[in-house]
């Protein structure tokens, strides 16, 4: 049986299908097709779902954390610390804003930003912080603001900001509250592979402060609180209409596809198990599992034999992927800040390490079973290899 890593027919089912057209259907009686009614209906029901006071919805997730990151002032001079661990666009982002990406290093269990490398990177000309929940996984963000804060007193300089990208983490929760709630605002992707994902591209930006939400509407309208007058140069990160009622019908689905990820997330923890794998022994380490987490990725730390692992699951007709196989600070577009191999080993190592299993909703029983069965079959011709 081949299971592909990623496709998208459980969100397509006949009466799924249905409702989106229906949707859809009221879009084009309308026309409205930028800033329809959809759009400020979809954020007041992300707010009510994810527990935040406000959400600004933009163009994409990418665009949601340059506005979050130009609300909270940072531009040229400035420098925000990002785990180098991560998609682009966290670093691209501060990039984007004329600031400098300041990179530290992940705590090797959780893939998320390490407070104590983030507090060694800040300086007096750092604004901001922007923790990443890795995979679904909330970051430790009360850690990193204590951290980060003590650091910032011994350069007599103001606390930065908490930032997050919540990209991957769409109704993910941690002891201290919902992701996207946890700092000065955070920014959200529902490209269509997330766990909230539209049909073509989307994100929005959430915060808890009013003054804030007003601020980063102007921003993705140009820097405008009117038509044709501009108190900033802002951008144009406007949502489209057709993507928020994609959005708005999708959304009541949720809670059932992420508890689907985490049947998956732990059938494959408990087949890796009865395969000598744990989180810290064994050929395949599995990740952790901690309250809180929706599962975007399930990925598996393979500290030798990680690419003939995805070629002997590739053979077999099961998807895989590497998430993410150069950190930022490798980057060739970031050579110019000085990183070198050996700077952030913790970075480094999951690069060569990381391997991501299919864990989409429409993984049932007999796909993780084939899933299993092609990772039982590797390790026993590991154990056979003289």
């Amino acid at each position: 049986m081949a299971v592909p890593f990623f496709e998208m027919s459980y969100a397509l089912g006949e009466g799924a299908r249905a409702d989106l057209l229906k949707r859809w259907d009221a879009v084009l009686a309308h026309g409205r097709f930028i800033n329809g009614p959809e759009v400020s209906e979809l954020e007041s029901a992300l707010a009510a779902f994810l527990g935040v006071d406000h959400v600004v919805a933009c163009s994409n997730g990418s665009d949601a954390l340059v506005m979050a990151l130009r609300a909270a002032g940072v531009g040229p001079g400035d420098e925000v610390v990002v785990p180098a661990f991560t998609f682009f666009a966290t670093g691209g982002a501060v990039a984007r804003t004329g600031a400098t990406p300041v990179f530290a290093d992940i705590d090797p269990m959780t893939f998320n930003l390490d407070p104590a490398s983030a507090a060694s990177k800040v300086t007096a000309r750092t604004k901001a912080v922007l923790p990443v929940h890795l995979y679904g996984r909330p970051a430790p963000i009360g850690e990193l603001r204590t951290a980060v804060s003590a650091a910032a007193e011994q350069c007599s300089s103001a606390p930065p900001l908490i930032l997050e990208d919540a990209a991957q983490a769409v109704a993910a929760v941690s002891e201290e509250g919902p992701c996207g709630g946890l700092g000065f605002a955070a920014g959200f992707s529902c490209f269509p592979t997330k766990n909230l994902g539209a049909c073509g591209d989307a994100g929005f930006v959430t915060t808890n402060d009013e003054g804030v939400a007003e601020h980063l509407r102007r921003i993705k309208e140009h820097g405008g609180g009117r038509q044709y007058f501009h108190d900033e140069v802002g951008f144009n990160f406007r949502h489209d209409t057709l993507q928020a009622a994609a959005l708005l019908s999708r959304l009541p689905q949720l809670p059932v596809w992420n508890a689907a990820r985490s049947e998956t997330a732990a059938a494959y923890t408990e087949g890796l198990q009865a395969l000598g794998c744990s989180s810290t022994a064994g050929p395949l380490r599995t990740p952790e599992s901690v309250p809180g987490h929706v599962w975007h990725q399930y990925v598996l730390r393979v500290p030798e034999h990680r690419d003939a692992l995805q070629a002997f699951l590739a053979d077999r007709g099961i998807g895989s992927a590497v998430y993410y196989p150069l950190p930022l600070h490798l980057q060739p577009c970031f050579a110019h800040l000085g990183g070198k191999v050996g700077d952030l080993p913790g970075c480094e190592q999951a690069a060569a390490e990381v391997l991501a299993l299919p864990i989409y909703p429409g993984v049932g029983e007999l796909q993780r079973a084939e899933v299993l069965a092609g990772l039982g079959a590797f390790l026993e011709e590991l154990d056979a290899t003289p």
